[in-house]
């Protein structure tokens, strides 16, 4: 799903860090790939941190609107959480990230 609108944009198959989902010849679900980031409890964090290292960034932002995508602000992780509440607002997470947005629209201006 996400990899043909990725291939649209440009977008490397490698720079992908999302859940796989893998279906049987009929069609039928089997799971997800066991060894994607995103498979395994605080993969969101550990995907973070082999993007920063793999491409050495002295600074990463991570923009995300659930528990998990705040579990990668952490030390080695991203510097900066962006809470996007534009489809749905989790307090608890915008209560702990280091910016709020509702539109991508707002945050572009803000970076103007």
């Amino acid at each position: 799903m996400i990899n043909p609108v990725a291939s649209q944009l440009g977008i490397p198959r490698e720079n992908i860090y999302a859940n796989q989902l893998l279906f049987t010849s009929s069609g039928g679900f089997l799971g997800f790939d066991k060894d994607e980031f995103t498979s395994r409890s605080g993969g969101k964090a550990t995907a973070v941190q082999h993007i920063r290292k793999v491409h050495h960034y002295k600074t990463l932002v991570m923009i995300g609107d659930g528990a998990t995508d705040l579990e990668a602000r952490q030390p080695g992780g991203a510097d900066l959480f962006i809470c996007y509440g534009g489809v749905q607002l989790r307090e608890a997470v915008a209560a702990k990230a280091d910016w709020l947005v509702f539109d991508f629209k707002q945050l572009l201006t803000s970076l103007e």
